[in-house]
């Protein structure tokens, strides 16, 4: 078992290696001053299975992935509907809508989700350190990466430093010493102009806005973290000063991604990650979805559309770093997919939970069906995290228990083994959310039984023990045993 994956440090495609069996994958998040869309759901869910795929190969994955919520974006909704009346609370707003985002599309938990505000002595702790090792420099209260004494600067991508455009506002460049300099800490807070030029018409005036700014005290005075610095100063604290994986959107290339290269590796003199791995953008036909633009589909919206489980084939059916275009009729294509799937786990759970399913029926183009589909399965994503090919062989599993299943007996050896691959591939893997129907209304008796049971136990309490065993009795009669103990009442469900 090899994986590859592509690297954009190298540009090229390479067998994954780790030191051990433990892999660190961080991811650059999102900033905390729009709803989240689709776009940012690509890179979440293109994570979230490279994590899974990681740990079905038996990694133990230390995934990490940041919210910035110390940002000008977010200073320009200050005041905006009811997001908040500081650049504190509307980061707050934004982040819980984030984490619902999250977990509406079955995320899995990271191991920690580290917001910039709470890391500000370690991003200051670390600019101390690219002064001392002369890689900074102090300017007008500001601190400035300088980008000529880091030798490699341009190399992820892939560009020379003299072919490379100033970077920062006009401002800042009377105060850098060479225009590819960039800030690690900002004087002072949030300006007027630079919120106005992302403030939306129902916001607070930019003056307004501007004053709610966090600051903090630095050695060099107050100030806030340039955007570049928080992800060094959070991988490191999370995970360590050389990771495995890091994983962003193509449009951190530059100058996002270069230069946490740069600040990270002249700090400590170590490679920064091993592997860089970009998902390309989803665009919606003629431009990238951007807030900026305003041509997005919220993740919210999106679900309450066609659900979970088709955003998730939607996003998977095209590889991560393939580009992908969003529209109706893309939705619909992949909400048809998933119901083909989902069809076919559900005649295979009714066909394998039947009579008809008997140990003497073998069918053998249904077992190497199966079988073919998982190596296929497992040679996609072993193959750059390929998802588009591995729902291709969920697909093929799916054409063949159809075919199994218009027969009148069943091999109950092969149906297991799909019903398995829709659940293991499909669900533990990809994150489809298949569901057992038997399964899901045994739950459903289950919490039914236990309110009644909870009313039960405040009728005794309350002295009613007449209607408390009538209570009783009318489980009783559904077959369900009651039984009180010490711990309160248990029971059992019929033929459970």
């Amino acid at each position: 078992m090899t994986i590859r994956v592509s690297n954009t440090l190298t540009g090229e495609q390479e067998a994954f290696e780790s030191e051990d069996d433990t892999v660190l994958l961080y991811v650059c998040g999102l900033t905390t001053s729009d709803p989240a869309h689709l776009g940012h759901a690509r890179l979440w869910v293109h994570a979230d299975v490279v994590d899974r795929w990681l740990s079905y190969r038996g990694y133990n994955v230390r995934h990490v992935e940041n919210f910035t919520d110390v940002n000008e974006k977010i200073v320009a909704r200050v005041g905006e509907n009811d997001l908040g009346e500081t650049e504190k609370a509307v980061a707050q707003t934004y982040t819980e809508r984030t984490i619902e985002d999250m977990r509406s599309l079955n995320l899995k938990r990271t191991e920690v989700y580290p917001r910039v505000s709470e890391h500000v002595p370690e991003i200051v702790e670390l600019i101390e350190t690219l002064i001392d090792r002369g890689y900074a420099y102090e300017s007008n209260g500001s601190v400035y990466f300088d980008t000529t004494r880091f030798d490699d600067y341009g190399a992820l991508s892939n560009q020379s430093i003299e072919e490379l455009q100033a970077q920062g506002p006009e401002d800042e460049r009377a105060e850098k010493r060479h225009p590819t300099d960039f800030a690690l800490w900002k004087a002072g807070g949030v300006t007027p102009d630079e919120v106005e030029s992302h403030r939306h018409e129902d916001a607070h005036d930019a003056e307004t806005a501007a004053k709610t700014s966090r600051t903090w005290d630095s050695p060099w005075g107050e100030g806030r973290p340039g955007w570049h610095i928080e992800c060094s100063a959070m991988s490191m604290s999370h995970l360590d000063e050389t990771i495995d994986i890091h994983m962003g959107g193509q449009d951190l290339v530059f100058p996002h991604h270069e230069n946490e290269i740069a600040q990270s590796e002249a700090a400590t003199g170590e490679q920064f990650a091993r592997y860089w791995l970009h998902v390309r953008l989803l665009d919606t036909g003629e431009e990238k979805m951007s807030s900026s633009l305003g041509n997005f589909s919220t993740v919210r919206e999106a679900i309450e559309s066609v659900g979970t489980n088709s955003v998730r084939t939607f996003l998977l059916s095209t590889a991560y770093n393939s580009r992908q275009t969003f529209s109706d009729a893309t939705l619909h294509e992949a909400t048809e997919r998933w119901d083909r799937l989902e069809r076919a786990y559900d005649r295979a759970v009714d066909a394998l939970d039947s009579a008809e399913a008997l140990a003497t029926v073998d069918d053998e183009q249904l077992r190497t069906a199966v079988d073919d589909a998982t190596e296929s399965f497992e040679s996609a994503m072993d193959d750059d995290f390929n998802t588009r090919e591995a729902l291709t062989a969920l697909l093929d599993i799916a054409t063949a228990v159809n075919r199994h299943t218009d027969d009148s007996e069943y091999d109950y050896t092969g149906l297991k083994a799909a019903v398995d691959a829709f659940e293991c591939l499909g669900g533990h893997v990809l994150g489809l959310a298949f569901e057992d129907d038997t399964e899901g209304s045994v739950t459903v008796a289950a919490e039914a039984i236990e309110l009644v049971l909870e009313l039960r136990e405040e009728e005794r309490a309350n002295g009613n023990y007449e209607r408390a065993d009538a209570l009783r009795d009318s489980l009783t009669e559904l077959g369900v045993e009651v039984e009180d103990t010490d711990d309160g009442p248990e029971f059992r469900l019929p033929d459970a």
